[in-house]
């Protein structure tokens, strides 16, 4: 009977290596699949039996659990900014009509309908923005750039300027005069401001020195309303005064003061901008008179020309007027025990009741991990150490056969007593 029940442990040994060799097998067939997470086999021995005087003799091996390795993987640069790969132990959401799964490959595209997908067309969950400011508003969804394919314009309601104006430069000899802006004047700066419409006019700042430390300012935007702030028949008109070291200490109308521009084309009137000439930064010293920087917060309507992801997951929006704009955030999502998870293939787990229910957040939570655009996660098998364990399991798998094939010879050891 003992010959026999070293037969059956034999057999148990062949099972378990021989699904060993299987879980090395998919190791090494999935060395290039992105985001895979390895796995290896435990065993464990099988309850013993108890003979006479409380021996136990061992019944052979059993196994115990195939483990999955979550080790991070090693970053493969790509061309593809919707190619995502974690910097730490999250996981991306991905939706279809089956349900709700969570991967660690990241090569991701827009489909057709505008809307982010991995290879397989399970859709990337994220948030939406709360339009001003910018943050995720919590509701999970499709990414979807459908409703982003353009930005609508944005009137100028602030311009700013920092000259240096030349402290060696005389009053001009002819009193100013808005028809002969470039005669009466010293120097002048244009930019383009834009209305509601995102319509662009040329707004021109002339600068005339009146005494020491005293300069006058003029605004002309050509295309203004007749007789409204800006226009040639009424300009935007101040004073700069400078201290004896050149700094700008005062402007008059304050930086606070709004000028009622009106155009004539059906845009918003009045439209209020407020001119800064830079208290505190504009200068007048003894050198050329020059533009350090001027800026207006207005622009025209553009078009969705590329989106990049940041590192917090943000979803952005590149525009063809140079805006940038946050449309969504990546989610991410933690588990309390990764081992607990299923695969379900496709590079895709499921939770279980093993691993917990998953805690939905982004990367711009502590602790949840970082989003690395233009790059992919490998595959963190180790290919030698895979080899290894196959020498290893091929060696227990013989040495189990030969238990096998001994208990056989025993057997025909006894059989052969009658002889």
């Amino acid at each position: 009977m003992s010959v026999t029940s070293a037969m059956y442990t034999g057999i148990s040994g062949l099972a378990a290596n021989g699904e060993a060799m299987s879980v090395i097998g998919n190791n090494i067939s999935n060395v290039n699949t992105t985001g895979f997470k390895s796995g290896r086999m435990l065993f464990s021995d099988v309850l013993s039996s108890t003979i006479s005087g409380g021996s136990q003799i061992g019944r052979g091996v059993q196994i115990q659990a195939v483990q999955n390795d979550f080790s991070q993987g090693s970053f493969e640069s790509t061309q593809s900014s919707t190619d995502l790969a974690i910097q730490g132990d999250s996981f991306f959401v991905v939706q279809n009509s089956n349900g709700r799964y969570y991967t660690r490959a990241g090569a991701f595209n827009f489909d057709k309908d505008k809307v982010l997908v991995n290879p397989d067309g399970y859709q990337v969950q994220g948030y939406g923005i709360i339009p001003g400011t910018g943050q995720s508003n919590g509701v999970l969804g499709a990414i979807n750039l459908t409703s982003f394919a353009s930005t609508p314009p944005k009137q100028t309601a602030n311009v700013k300027m920092v000259v240096n104006l030349d402290s060696t430069q005389t009053t001009p000899a002819l009193p100013w005069d808005p028809t002969n802006p470039v005669a009466t004047s010293n120097f002048s700066t244009s930019l383009s401001v834009y209305d509601s419409l995102g319509n662009a006019h040329t707004a021109t700042a002339y600068f005339r020195k009146t005494a020491a430390n005293a300069w006058d300012w003029h605004v002309i935007i050509p295309d203004a309303t007749a007789g409204t702030p800006g226009s040639v028949t009424t300009p935007i008109n101040g004073t700069l005064a400078f201290s004896s070291t050149g700094a700008l200490t005062a402007q008059t109308p304050t930086a606070g003061t709004a000028q009622n521009i009106t155009f004539a084309n059906g845009s918003t009137v009045p439209q209020p901008v407020l001119f800064d000439l830079g208290v505190g930064a504009t200068t007048q010293y003894a050198s050329a008179s020059i533009v350090s920087s001027q800026t207006q917060d207005g622009y025209y309507q553009g078009t969705l020309t590329k989106v990049t992801i940041d590192d917090k997951g943000y979803v952005n929006g590149v525009y063809s007027n140079g805006q940038l704009q946050k449309l969504y955030q990546v989610a991410l999502a933690k588990f309390s025990s990764n081992d607990g998870l299923s695969k379900s293939g496709g590079s895709l787990f499921e939770e279980t009741l093993a691993s917990g229910q998953p805690m939905l957040s982004n990367a711009a939570t502590p602790g949840v991990g970082k989003i690395l655009s233009n790059s992919l996660e490998q595959s963190n098998v180790d290919m030698a150490a895979q080899f290894v364990k196959m020498i290893t399991t091929q060696r227990g798998y013989s040495a189990n056969s030969k238990t096998i094939t001994t208990a056989d010879e025993m057997l025909q050891e006894v059989l052969g007593l009658k002889r």
